[in-house]
Formats: structure tokens, sequence, C-alpha cells
């Protein structure tokens, strides 16, 4: 590789001066770095943190300085550009960055020069809200991409919800509870860990569903094909609103007149390893440090 774009997360201590570290060093080596910090999400901006109009066509790789979070939303910025990504850890846990806080970079830069890594592909979720006697022409904001998760909350009020969820169109089972998971299995150790959901190998192709705090002793987490498709209709919660939340980032309301519709998307997320590390080593490697 030689052409590199770095995006740097301002609210981790040390980004600044670790992008003019990278930088330095892949340029001292023949490459070209560009690169900028994550900018403030402007209300009606087609991405969250990065214009993927900046982003040269020639770049090979960006590196994203921060944690899980930053990579993450890196990945939906630039799902269009289906550009390969790896993270280095600025903060605490990261299970997707390949690079710890404290560990030396340049091994990882090294090895990108030399063209020594794997690419692994992870499937990604789209939802779309739809209205009743909608089909087309939805408006922009009722309909997300995500990489770990897209999350049925409630918004303000601390009530829990109802909803029906369908797979495929057959109705699958009413829930009463706080919400609800659709997870891929890069999600499956981050909420979907959280609320007692199965850790998923990383390269399967399949889809999680997680209910949060269900009002149930026998509901348990669902595992569904990745072809399969997930409608969530909410039921009349008086005095109750509720969203759809993608990657813990992007949220679309929701009324009883919508519902959710979640499917594998025809887009994914190309990350770069630079270990060839087993799933389960790696699992465990980190679930020490919680």
């Amino acid at each position: 590789m030689k052409y590199f774009y770095l995006i740097a997360n301002p609210s981790k201590k040390g980004t600044a001066q670790a992008a003019r570290q990278i930088a330095g060093y892949l340029e001292a080596r023949g490459a070209v770095c560009q690169g900028s910090a994550q900018e403030k999400r402007r209300e009606g901006a087609a991405y969250g943190y990065t214009d993927q109009r900046r982003i040269p066509k020639e770049t090979q790789c960006v590196i994203t300085l921060g944690g899980d979070g930053t990579l993450i939303q890196a990945a939906r910025d630039l799902v269009e550009l289906q550009i390969p990504v790896i993270g280095i850890n600025m903060g605490t846990l990261g299970y997707l960055t390949q690079v710890a806080q404290g560990e030396a970079v340049a091994p990882m830069l090294n090895a990108l020069l030399e063209d020594n890594f794997l690419l692994e592909k992870r499937m990604m979720l789209e939802g779309t809200v739809i209205g009743e006697g909608k089909t087309a022409l939805l408006r922009e904001e009722k309909r997300g991409i995500a990489l770990n998760d897209i999350v049925l909350t409630r918004r303000d009020v601390m009530q829990v919800l109802k909803f029906q969820v369908y797979v495929n169109g057959e109705l699958l089972t009413e829930y009463t509870a706080d919400g609800m998971i659709v997870a891929t299995p890069t999600g499956s150790t981050a909420y979907n860990l959280s609320a007692g959901g199965p850790i998923v190998k990383p390269g399967a192709k399949l889809i999680v569903l997680t209910p949060i705090c269900p009002h149930s002793i026998n509901s348990r987490s669902i595992i569904l094909s990745h072809k399969d498709t997930v409608g969530i209709r909410i039921l009349e919660n008086v005095g109750q609103k509720q969203m759809a939340v993608f990657d813990g980032d992007q949220a679309v309301s929701l009324d009883s007149t919508e519902v959710l519709e979640i499917r594998e998307s025809g887009s994914y997320t190309t990350l770069i390893q630079l270990k060839d590390v087993p799933f389960l080593v790696n699992i465990r490697e980190k679930l020490t440090r919680v």
C-alpha cells in the first residue's frame, strides 16, 4: 500500500500527536498520507463525522485513531467507497482495532507498506422505516446502515415498549421489553453481549435478535439467517416515544403506524487484519481486560 488517509478522534487524548507521527513515518518511506480530525456532526449532513468527498480517489487504506466507535463511524461514512479500514485504539477496550493503546505502531505501518496483511469482510445491516402504504420515496433520515447493530429503544420516558417481531413477513412473537437489539456477528460483542446475547464469530453470516430487559423469564436471543428480513412493528404505547438507533449514533423516530424493516446490506466493511489470531484467543484476551 502507498496511499493512506487518517481519521483521528480529537476527543481521545494524544490523537493529534499520533496522527502527525504516523503521517511522518509513512511519508518518510515514500507513502502518501492525508487526513483530518473528526468533525462535529452537522444537522442535515449525509455523513456522521467524515465527508467521503474529502477522501482522495487513490486512497488504499483508512487508518482510524480513537476506539471502536471511531472505526465504526468511519466504516459507515465511507461505506460507498469500500476502502479497507484499520484502527489504532486510543481508548480502553477495543474489539475491532488492531493496535492496542501503548503498543508500537511501527510494525503495523510496516505491514501495511509491505502488503503483509489479511482482508476480512464484515456484513452490515440496513434498516428502513416504512409507514402504512409506503414502499418507496422514503426520506433519507428514515433509513440507515450499521456495522454493529440496529436497536429499537425508547426515547425520554422510562416505560416499557410493546412491539411485534416478524421474520420474512411471518409473526415471530410479541414482546414487552425495553427494546430489541438486531446485531451482526461484529456487533455480537457490543450491546448484544451486555444484554446477555451470544458471542458470534465475526466472519459468520447471520443476524442476532436479543431483547432488552424483556418482561418474561423465557425470552432469549434468536439466531436468524443473513438472508432473513426482520420486521418490528410498534404497538400502541400510550405516552411513549420510541426510536431506531444505528450503531449507537444515528437515530430515527418510530410510531405505531410504521414498521422498522431490517435486512443484510448489499454493502460490507473490509477490515485489515495484521495478526492471524484465533477468534477465541482474541476474545479471551479482550474479556480479561474488562
